[in-house]
């Protein structure tokens, strides 16, 4: 199966650089933590089990709790399954630290390099040390444009933005003219791109006939939270204090923006989307002032990356073409990378409890005196 191209089609505009002087102070219902507040099930590390080593590198803990409360653990107990020892580290956000992380890997002998990069260019630059080592490289999450890796491992990206869209898209159903202010990911986050592209599949015929109107779109660096509520708080100032629908990138950035709306009486008012189904956005979906998520089932892309370490890891082709059954274009590399896309799930206020259920939130991280009446009504224990 072949998906569709990955080019940086129909990029964001960047607005102006907006000023920073006002600070929000995130509350515990808005940012995402960085800690363990999610993935409640899943195991801690284990000790080395002697198997074959295997790099692991993440990119960062700020911007969303997904890296260390959900892809750390699961990765960590799907290579052991698969009889790997994985040495997973966390670069903090920091490229200078994801490239020396990198270096050390190397140097201590790994036989499988995996990343999830900051930047393009970071994690291709990663890559191509790796691989003049003969070590292959797997793009975790996020594709290295221009890069060299050998596998990509994610969800269908393109489909996480158009199913942002079609819940926005939901949520403002009759209202004709309704205002919208799109608040992006990283612009050197090819996955930002794509989420992009894939909510401007569903948005653009909407904007273009009148039914919605674009009042701002802005790429938010590093995916920083702080930075995002400050610019959505402009935005919204410059238009009045108006707005119907915000699209928000991810969680983080939603909850950033539900604090700026709760600071002007507007939170439950606007539509607001996220990603990740993380603890704090699915409560604030219960609450009512986010209007939907993204559930991408990570055990799923940790347990194809286990499959894919492992087989590369013995030079075993016939595993890898067997797993890796899809292609994505790098037009900027000029070349197509073997990919295993997954897919991921639209998440409402009527449907929270498939998180649950599937084990990567316990009740008890969504169930607070806040949101209780609503998890009873959604038979959430």
């Amino acid at each position: 199966m072949r998906v569709g191209r990955t080019a940086l089609r129909g990029a964001p505009k960047m607005i102006a650089a907006l000023g920073l002087g006002l600070v929000l102070t995130l509350t515990a219902c808005g940012a995402n933590s960085s800690g363990g507040s999610s993935g409640g099930t899943a195991p801690s590390a284990a000790p080395s089990s002697g198997g074959v080593k295997v790099g692991v590198i993440l990119p960062e803990t700020d911007s969303s709790a997904r890296w260390e409360g959900f892809d750390k653990p699961m990765l960590d107990k799907a290579m052991r399954a698969a009889g790997l020892d994985p040495d997973i580290q966390n670069a903090q956000g920091d490229e200078q630290k994801f490239s020396t992380l990198a270096d050390g890997m190397i140097s201590s002998g790994v036989k499988v390099l995996v990343i999830a990069s900051i930047s393009s260019d970071g994690g291709s630059a990663v890559a191509a040390k790796a691989k003049a080592q003969g070590i292959p490289v797997i793009d975790y999450d996020r594709l290295n444009l221009g890069g060299t890796s050998d596998y990509y491992v994610s969800f269908d990206n393109e489909k996480v933005g158009a199913l942002q869209g079609q819940g926005l898209a939901q949520a403002l159903q009759g209202k004709q003219g309704a205002q919208v202010i799109q608040i992006e990911g990283a612009p050197t986050d090819n996955n930002a791109t794509l989420f992009y592209n894939g909510q401007q599949t569903v948005l653009k015929p909407m904007y273009d006939s009148g039914q919605l109107k674009l009042v701002a779109n802005q790429a938010i660096d590093k995916w920083d939270n702080q930075v995002g509520g400050t610019t959505f708080e402009q935005l919204l100032t410059g238009n009045g204090g108006q707005v119907d629908g915000v699209v928000a990138a991810n969680d983080g950035l939603a909850g950033a923006v539900v604090t700026v709306l709760t600071k002007y009486g507007l939170n439950g008012k606007v539509a607001v989307t996220g990603q990740d189904a993380t603890a704090d956005g699915l409560q604030a979906i219960l609450r009512g002032d986010q209007y939907m998520t993204v559930f991408k089932p990570i055990q799923e892309e940790a347990d194809a990356t286990a499959k894919l370490a492992a087989a590369l890891a013995k030079g075993d082709t016939a595993t890898t073409d067997r797993t890796a059954t899809q292609t994505v274009d790098d037009p900027k590399g000029n070349r197509e990378v073997k990919s295993v896309l997954l897919t991921p799930q639209l998440i409402t206020k009527d449907n929270v409890k498939t998180v649950v259920d599937a084990g990567y939130i316990n009740a008890s991280e969504i169930c607070v005196q806040a949101t209780q009446a609503a998890c009873d009504a959604a038979g959430i224990k």
